[in-house]
């Protein structure tokens, strides 16, 4: 008896069968992926208590970024498997390591506990969730493009682009829920574990959804056929034919997208909880309506982009984003915290110094108190309280003090040299404390008031950030697929894709508020998604090929 052909309805269920599997199999590894960004304020007191609080929670971002340091390189390995032996099993393997690391992280004692160790094993699970990640997103992303029909394949990968959102969402819904329901005492001291030891149930349910999935027509063709790469990794990287669009896949689309992700769903919070000073659960619930809203726009997209193309989208967003960061953050300080962007315009903070006097505010060590010359005795007070504020270059070698004008008013900073050793810790202390109060009395407040919050607002404008991210994030998994032979397409999308958002987008974070401790501006670390995004404007425009139309079984 022969084999009847498939049916119009036996092909639409496999569509959405795999769809469908891939798409949420994707979302738990976000949810995964993503709870260490979502709870790094708590993680930091838990696993970096031994340092100043400036210090751990820049330490607790670099913590979250070095799972995205080493995404690259999980896409070298797993990507290189993937086009050896199959896109199916290798991101089952991904998969268990992703969920088996995320639990563990649950389990993990604290700083307190065993010291150092703590943060060191922390780091090394967020390195091997880094790993797993590296080969997930583009066997799930090839995997579907693969399977879907000409003309729809901006529409079918638009899915795979919503899991990273849809599990952020999931994370925010389960870290909303716990927190709600135990308190804000007991779930920074213990309910925070909650949400990663849950993980495991996800993990099983994922690995039970992707066992159901077969491998894609198009590799099982090449397999056929015999036209599988042998060695993928020279092919893709160590050929200027290929390495080419690597190097324009990344400079030209990728880069830029990743810091238009990471600025409106990541840096967003971020900025809201520790630079607003809006409480956590609150800033979870706005960035969560938020995302809500947003979210169907990466369907929109990846549907606009089978009709008018991939990179008209993508280059938009990056231009937008460049307009208009600036105003948009500007806009969330005066909605979210009224106050302070009030304090900002009446009594602008600034401080007066010779810039030899000054050092960074940062160290890596974590021990550094700033108190070796006024201008680091005054900007570390500043940056403890939150103040913004812009620094102004004196002369150089005058021997004036260092001083901090609030509006009108100036406060002289002491100079440690100039004071008695005993009397210097008094000096300093007292200085704190005036400045504390001068810049309360000047309208600085020392946290987001709820009542205040204009919530409305707040959300547009986290939704126009989620808009952009919609915009440049939908068409890029198509245009990714389309744009490398699938014979080294794995491993090809792979590695300027994780490069892009791993390095670019991972580390921003961590940059941005580097930036912001280093001048204390608290918009100032904007420069940096703004640079990169047009940097990939002018880059995509010049060498960034169309690739809607092309046929991707070559």
């Amino acid at each position: 008896m022969t084999e009847q052909a498939a049916t119009p309805v036996d092909t639409r269920q496999s569509e959405r069968k795999v769809i469908l599997a891939s798409s949420l199999g994707t979302v738990f590894e976000w949810y995964d992926f993503y709870l260490y960004g979502l709870l790094a304020t708590v993680i930091s007191a838990q696993f970096f208590s031994g340092v100043n609080e400036t210090t751990g929670f820049i330490f607790a971002l670099a913590a979250f970024a070095a799972g995205f340091a080493v995404r690259p390189f999980g896409a070298i390995v797993f990507g290189r498997i993937g086009d050896l032996v199959g896109r199916k099993n290798t991101f089952l393997v991904t998969m268990g390591l992703m969920g088996g690391s995320t639990f563990l992280v649950g389990l993990l004692p604290s700083y307190a506990s065993i010291g150092v160790a703590a943060p060191i094993l922390l780091v090394l699970l967020r390195l091997v969730q880094g790993l797993a990640l590296g080969g997930e997103y583009g066997g799930a992303a090839t995997y579907v493009a693969e399977h879907a029909p000409d003309g729809k394949r901006g529409l079918f990968t638009s899915f795979i682009q919503t899991t990273a959102t849809l599990g952020l969402f999931a994370a925010l819904g389960v870290v909303i829920v716990i927190r709600s329901a135990m308190g804000e005492a007991a779930f920074a001291d213990w309910g925070w574990r909650i949400p990663f030891l849950i993980s495991i149930v996800l993990l099983g349910i994922s690995l039970w959804i992707r066992l159901q999935l077969e491998e894609s027509p198009v590799f099982k063709q090449m397999k056929v056929e015999g036209t599988t790469s042998k060695a993928p990794l020279t092919e893709a990287f160590g050929r200027w034919a290929n390495l080419k669009w690597v190097l324009v896949a990344l400079f030209g689309a990728v880069a830029g997208q990743a810091v238009v992700w990471y600025s409106g769903q990541f840096y967003a919070l971020f900025f809201l909880e520790k630079t607003l000073k809006v409480d956590g659960a609150t800033a979870n619930i706005l960035i969560a309506i938020a995302l809500a809203l947003g979210t169907p726009f990466f369907i929109l997209f990846g549907w606009l982009s089978d009709k008018v193309g991939r990179k008209p989208i993508i280059l938009a967003g990056c231009a937008l984003a460049a307009l208009t960061y600036f105003p948009a953050f500007q806009m969330l300080t005066q909605a979210a915290n009224p106050a302070m962007a009030k304090a900002q315009a009446s009594a602008a903070v600034r401080v007066t110094a010779d810039p030899g006097t000054c050092t960074f505010q940062f160290d890596p060590v974590g021990k550094e108190k700033f108190e070796s010359t006024g201008c680091d005795i005054a900007k570390s007070a500043l940056a403890k309280a939150g103040v913004s504020y812009t620094s102004v270059t004196r002369p150089r070698h005058t021997g004036d003090a260092a001083d901090v004008w609030i509006g009108d008013r100036v406060l002289i900073a002491p100079e440690p040299w100039r004071i008695a050793e005993e009397d210097r810790a008094a000096a300093v202390e007292a200085f704190r404390s005036e400045l504390a109060a001068a810049t309360a009395a000047a309208g600085y407040p020392a946290k987001a008031d709820p009542a205040r919050i204009n919530k409305p607002l707040v959300v547009a404008i986290l939704f126009y950030l989620v808009l952009l991210v919609t915009m440049v994030y939908g068409p890029i998994a198509a245009l990714l697929v389309e744009l490398f032979p699938s014979r080294i397409r794995y491993t090809a999308m792979s590695l300027p894709y994780h490069i892009g958002n791993g390095w670019f987008g991972g580390f921003l974070p961590t940059t941005a508020f580097a930036m912001v401790a280093a001048t204390g501006n608290i918009y100032y670390g904007l420069w940096y998604p703004v640079i990169v995004a047009l940097i990939t404007l002018v880059v995509g425009l010049l060498f960034l090929p169309e690739t809607f139309r092309r046929s991707i079984h070559q």
